[in-house]
């Protein structure tokens, strides 16, 4: 733990107080994550979620079809993609996409002394390797959100007006009742802690690493599980906290 929040608050020192120590995160960097990180999720993102949203509205439908209450399809996907299935299903596509590649990078580093050469030249490497990828993944986490939650919103849309009957109008319009501002902003602060989590995790474990290439796969490996298993319990404690709100 100690480690980790030590490689954590660094990423974090470097991505406020750099520029006041005239050692700001590269720019060039942090844009060539951003297209990693989230230009080329879109397509895996917005796939799962229109399945996703399928899938949700015929599970659904099998039960309020027996209660003469089809309709309401339309509220219980607005509400359950904005939020919680849209920026899970985010936090789930960047772990498995990205998490693993930002620790198989940084670990192969690790393990061919590309780290150890970063400090003889005096470049601190959380700040050029943690730093940027952390600050891509916090900024694309909010867009990336809501592609899922209007993907999903799209596939719910496909089985309501194309099997249960229901017009497209009514459809948008029960939707758009359905949700309030704090379904929006729920689901953007859930996405901006799980894109934290995921994104630090995958970089501690990269740079702990040990063991040559066996060790990198054993890396990447627990990269995944304990970016799942972070991703899990802050969405219990972030739901708890928003019920009571």
């Amino acid at each position: 733990m100690r480690a980790y929040f030590s490689i954590l608050g660094g990423a974090l020192y470097w991505i406020f107080f750099g520029s006041l120590r005239r050692k700001p995160v590269k720019i060039p960097l942090v844009l060539r994550q951003i297209v990693l990180i989230g230009v080329q999720s879109v397509p895996m993102v917005a796939l799962l979620s229109f399945f996703m949203g399928l899938v949700l509205a015929m599970q659904s439908a099998y039960t309020l079809k027996n209660l003469g209450a089809e309709v309401y399809v339309a509220n219980l996907i607005a509400v359950s993609f904005f939020r919680e299935i849209g920026p899970f299903l985010a936090a789930i596509v960047l772990a498995g996409r990205c998490g693993s590649a930002m620790t198989a990078e940084i670990a192969t580093m690790r393990v061919s002394e590309e780290i150890e050469a970063l400090e003889v030249m005096a470049i601190n490497p959380v700040r050029y390797l943690v730093s940027p990828r952390l600050l891509a993944a916090v900024c694309m986490m909010p867009s990336l959100c809501l592609i899922a939650e209007f993907a999903g919103n799209l596939g719910g849309w496909a089985i309501g007006v194309g099997s249960l009957g229901v017009s497209s109008d009514v459809y948008i319009a029960r939707s758009l009742d359905a949700l309030v501002l704090k379904d929006v902003w729920s689901g953007l602060v859930k996405g901006v802690v799980f894109s934290t989590l995921v994104s630090s995790l995958a970089c501690y474990w990269g740079m702990t690493v040990s063991g040559g290439a066996e060790g990198v796969g054993q890396a990447t490996t627990r990269s995944v599980v304990t970016s799942l298993v972070a991703i899990l319990s802050a969405d219990v404690m972030l739901t708890a906290i928003f019920y009571f709100l």
